[in-house]
């Protein structure tokens, strides 16, 4: 029993020097330290032995297994190591390698990016951006346009009432309101903003959109400058090849009031499907700030003029993106947004 340990011993002595990963490691182990081991075996069988040979047998095997358990577990650290090393190499990191050009890069939504055109036109001209909240006060949403509660062009736009003195916005116009009312003119302001309006989701409407505002509050102005303002904006959002037509209208809070188109960016003018043979597509209102609008907010009508047009963001990007479904624009389809 004596030659077989020393033939345990040395035989898995050589086969843990060879042994490079954990599996190999807890297999070799178990087959001999395990409960039905090799070593775990002779033990086992010492029960035949006299009492002189289970002491000399035992003393043996205890050192052989000693050996055996320290040889492993000097073996278990070195390939601890070489494990952990291994993991290092792969999970590293090279700072100085390139980067990969086939990482999908994000875009900018249309509707920001028509925004920032839009934006950008104004600015370019003198304007400054200005906000208001999208929960407003009868008073400033209604009221102070020039719209007091009997006025039957309130039926004109379906509201979303919290309370009877609190609405959802209709218009981004009632920052026209605040605007007269908190600041020094004269001034160019752009309002940007979400409007809300009680309507059925379709391919062209929506309860919940973006508009943007111009306003402009000086001394001496005419509907000749807001013509001006109004085509240079188009012509740096579509191009300088684009006209434009006015048409008179009607806005409770301008007067004189119209409807903007431009000739079609499809056709050119000529008459297609998209612009239904006219040659011609409606882009924005516009008009000349009542003066009983003025007047609400605490300005002089005989003292300052002032002009308005508000354009809708989605519109302008259907308009010029081609897309004819205004939902395609809310809905944030990756496969539709990708194309912009």
């Amino acid at each position: 029993m004596i030659h077989s340990l020393e033939e345990i011993k040395k035989n898995m002595l050589i086969k843990l020097d060879t042994i490079e990963n954990g599996a190999e490691l807890e297999e070799w182990y178990v087959s001999v330290l395990g409960r039905s081991g090799s070593l775990t075996s002779i033990l086992r069988g010492m029960a035949g032995l006299s009492k002189e040979e289970r002491a000399a047998m035992g003393k043996s095997a205890n050192l052989v297994k000693q050996e055996l358990e320290a040889r492993f577990a000097e073996r278990k650290a070195k390939v601890d190591e070489y494990m952990q090393e291994m993991r290092f190499k792969k999970e590293a990191i090279d700072v100085t390698e390139p980067g990969k050009r086939d990482v999908p890069l994000g875009r900018l939504h249309p509707l920001t990016q028509v925004y920032r055109e839009i934006r950008d036109a104004l600015v370019g001209m003198g304007f400054t951006t200005f906000d208001g909240p999208e929960i407003e006060y009868d008073d400033y949403n209604f009221t102070k346009l020039n719209l007091p509660k009997d006025h039957p062009a309130r039926d004109m736009q379906d509201t979303f009432y919290i309370n009877e003195n609190v609405v959802l916005r209709t218009h981004t116009t009632p920052c026209e309101a605040r605007a007269l009312m908190t600041l020094e003119p004269p001034f160019r302001l752009a309002i940007p903003g979400r409007v809300f309006r009680v309507d059925e989701v379709d391919a062209s409407h929506s309860p919940v959109f973006m508009q943007l505002e111009g306003l402009v509050v000086d001394k001496n102005i005419s509907f000749g400058d807001l013509k001006g303002t109004v085509s240079a904006f188009i012509n740096a959002v579509f191009g300088s090849e684009v006209k434009t037509r006015f048409r008179p209208s009607y806005f409770p809070f301008t007067e004189p009031s119209a409807e903007v188109d431009m000739s079609c960016t499809i056709c050119g003018g000529k008459g297609c499907r998209v612009c239904k043979g006219t040659g011609w597509l409606e882009i924005l209102g516009c008009g000349i700030t009542n003066p009983h609008e003025l007047e609400n907010c605490g300005l002089d009508p005989k003292e300052w003029n002032a002009f308005a047009f508000g354009v809708g963001v989605d519109r302008v990007a259907s308009l010029k993106y081609g897309i004819s479904d205004i939902r395609l624009q809310y809905e944030n389809d990756a496969r539709f947004l990708k194309q912009f």
